[in-house]
């Protein structure tokens, strides 16, 4: 809150202040310096008195508060870094935990509980988590006194195979000699063993956005997904009833199985199927509207009792007459055939991924220029109203202003080609609000030229692309044409001076098969053409990069990557198509590249890099000045042409190998061998799954631990998993009861 800078003055007698007034204020303007000072002093005692509270404190009193009380920090995690950074501030919020600070004698009180294992992984890694029995789970010979061990396995009870090999499972196995935590291979169920199941996936939500029609298969066929692809449903996890619950599958970001989908149900005698409503209905985990369906005027969004849970892996399935047919496993929709939704279908549902990437309903900070009230708009029709001011054709071109914040408020798939040119000196700002994932679908409306989204500006302008989905072409940012007859010293014009992307997606391979197969795989999904414009891309996925300069005049374009995915869609990293930047026609682009905490998979063909660290490139690099720029703490693919490198991999593995094996060809083999050993592995490579580019578990530790700071590399580097589980594993050692062991089983 700002204080009155005239607080002081405003105490003195009239007197004086009538005086003050006479001599010009001399008076007011000394007590103002000195309400400020008394200002900072207050401040400061404030800050003092909130920092005897966990609750309130500043983030670097946390570890000394959890000094007063014993709190053990685990140094096998990392030490804490400088919080004068907001790299090393948010590395320290892991490793040293606020609320677990807070609830440490909590703890300590309740040690030897299983609802507590659950609470550490809530409070220490920020998982959701359920702590399971094992020994509860040992087949063994029923008596009845221990009527509670696992049994043998009914083949009648269908839901029961389907938990198998789950956390959820209550069918008895026997019994595995191996600790549950094993540093070499973990096994369970054990006696004296407990399994904390982790789930690392995040559970996001998609609000009230149009299904995409499966035209190909027929006019009666729907996914959720608004990309055309299938996607399994999640829960969207409710809270537990009181802390010493153990989680179910409603308390857990899990996929929903079609089985718990179904309830059944009799209608006037006759028994039926319908959607759960611990899944389907409002504020639940999917929903789904189709006005005037199956009559007109009909109730919206439609009732559970009109969805029927199938399996829809074939379209195989007839749906009957007013009702929907709808497999969660897939992320499916089928209506009957002779009873389409006229007017569209809109869903609300929850997919699953890593990270607060790529664009989501998630909160995000945003970029408010001073003194910009945003344009808010909903549907198509507003936006192009809204775009109009940057439309060169359009009237209103004249009256652009020199800074526009245009803010999309719902998470609709807006179908419209959009040309944007800006005036020099001026800013756009095109953006989805907190708590939207709106879809720019750009479809091929001109027979005799390109429809991509299209930017060009002139000197000093800016465009700033932030938490929006583009998919069906590419995102072209166009600089002025080049005269060829022009004289070699001659500068092109100066065009647009910054493109930022952050929070966005521009799907690679522009569009989606159902299996998550990309369409076009070899099509770019950013064009620079002619521009000299600095790109800033941050927290986005992204396909095949592509530089065109038709004469090389000026310095090379800067190019900025951080916190991404940059992603050229080819099953073969290797191959001549598989190019993630690059230049059509020419051997290198005319750029120069900065990498930070991404993961690249495809070829980077690049004039230099500036600076590339805790990064991932999946294929080969070459630049052509090595003597520029450094790469640090990354995975570079062997036969790479780079800068210098420092501490990367797998160099680091095969100095060892040199070192310790002697020449011939023993060491050769040794060096491929580890150098196929340290190659990251990759839960999955297609966009659109939820465990896209999220490293395996059988990820090598140089890659899972190979950042400067030992967290992992590649675009899922501040996350700090690794740390979470070191510090998990510790807090599960320490309040765990003796002679039990406790170990961490990744669900996701």
């Amino acid at each position: 809150m700002t204080k009155n800078p005239d607080r002081l003055y405003e105490l003195l007698p009239l007197v004086y202040r009538q005086h003050d007034v006479a001599q010009g204020y001399p008076l007011q303007a000394l007590l103002r310096v000195i309400a400020e000072q008394v200002n900072v002093v207050e401040a400061n005692m404030d800050q003092l008195y909130e920092n005897w509270f966990i609750e309130t404190c500043q983030d670097w009193v946390v570890p000394y508060i959890g000094d007063l009380i014993g709190y053990q920090p685990v140094h096998e995690a990392g030490e804490p870094g400088d919080i004068t950074t907001a790299q090393g501030s948010q590395r320290n919020k892991i490793l040293v935990s606020r609320q677990e600070v807070a609830n440490t004698i909590r703890y300590r009180r309740r040690k030897g509980t299983l609802a507590l294992l659950e609470l550490l992984a809530h409070d220490v890694a920020r998982w959701p988590a359920r702590a399971v029995e094992f020994y509860r789970l040992v087949g063994s010979a029923q008596a009845l006194h221990h009527a509670a061990h696992g049994r043998t396995v009914d083949l009648r009870q269908g839901n029961a195979l389907d938990l198998l090999a789950t956390p959820f499972t209550e069918v008895g196995r026997t019994v595995d000699v191996r600790r549950i935590n094993s540093p070499r291979r973990s096994g369970w169920p054990a006696v004296n063993g407990v399994g904390l199941f982790v789930w690392r996936l995040k559970s996001y939500s998609v609000t009230e956005t149009p299904a995409y029609c499966l035209e190909q298969v027929g006019p009666h066929v729907y996914t959720f997904s608004a990309l055309g692809n299938d996607t399994p449903l999640y829960n969207r996890p409710q809270p537990e009833p009181e802390p010493t619950h153990i989680a179910e599958p409603l308390n857990l970001p899990i996929p929903i199985r079609r089985r718990p989908f179904e309830v059944r149900v009799e209608d006037n005698g006759k028994k039926a199927t319908q959607a759960s409503a611990d899944y389907y209905g409002a504020g639940k985990s999917l929903l789904i509207w189709a006005p005037d369906w199956p009559r007109k005027g009909a109730a919206q969004p439609l009732p559970n009792s009109q969805i029927i849970p199938a399996d829809l892996s074939n379209w195989q399935y007839t749906a009957p007459r007013n009702f929907v047919a709808v497999d969660p496993e897939l992320g499916r929709i089928l209506f009957p055939a002779n009873q389409l939704p006229k007017r569209g279908v809109r869903v609300s549902y929850q997919y699953a991924f890593s990270a607060d990437m790529g664009g989501g309903e998630y909160s995000r900070a945003l970029s408010q220029p001073v003194g910009v009230v945003p344009t808010q708009v909903r549907g198509k029709d507003e936006l192009q109203k809204a775009l109009a001011a940057w439309d060169e054709t359009s009237p209103a071109f004249e009256n652009q202003p020199a800074q526009a914040v245009i803010e999309i408020m719902d998470s609709g798939v807006y179908t419209l080609p959009i040309r944007v040119h800006l005036k020099a000196e001026h800013d756009l700002q095109l953006r989805a609000a907190n708590g939207a994932r709106p879809i720019i679908r750009l479809l091929d409306y001109m027979a005799d030229r390109p429809d991509a989204f299209t930017v060009t500006g002139e000197a000093g302008s800016r465009f700033t692309l932030d938490g929006l989905l583009v998919n069906g072409r590419s995102l072209q940012i166009l600089g002025p044409e080049i005269d060829p007859e022009a004289p070699p010293d001659a500068h092109p014009a100066e065009d647009l001076c910054r493109l930022t992307i952050r929070h966005s997606t521009l799907v690679p391979g522009w569009m989606l098969d159902n299996n998550c197969e990309p369409k076009r795989p070899n099509e770019p999904s950013l064009e620079l053409i002619n521009t000299g414009a600095h790109v800033h891309i941050e927290h986005s996925i992204l396909g095949t990069i592509q530089v065109t300069a038709d004469q090389v005049r000026t310095d090379p374009i800067t190019i900025h990557l951080s916190d991404s995915i940059l992603d050229a869609t080819g099953s073969d990293c290797d191959s001549p198509a598989c190019e993630a930047l690059g230049a059509p026609g020419w051997p290198l682009a005319h750029a120069v590249l900065t990498v930070r905490r991404s993961t690249v998979i495809g070829k980077v063909f690049v004039h230099a890099i500036d600076l590339a660290e805790n990064s991932i490139f999946m294929s080969r690099v070459r630049v052509g000045r090595r003597q520029r720029g450094c790469m640090r703490f990354c995975y570079v693919a062997p036969g790479s042409r780079t800068p210098r490198r420092y501490q990367c991999q797998p160099d680091l593995v095969e100095q060892i190998v040199t070192a310790t094996v002697p020449e011939g060809p023993e060491r050769d083999q040794a060096k491929e061998r580890e150098q196929l050993r340290v190659r990251p592995q990759f839960n999955s490579t297609r966009y659109g799954t939820p465990t896209y580019c999220q490293l395996a578990l059988t990820c090598a530790l140089e890659i899972r631990r190979g950042a400067d700071d030992e967290s992992e590399m590649g675009a899922f580097h501040d996350l700090y998993q690794p740390q979470r589980e070191a510090n998990l594993s510790a807090r599960l050692d320490e309040f765990t009861p003796a002679g039990m062991d406790a170990g961490i089983i990744f669900a996701s």
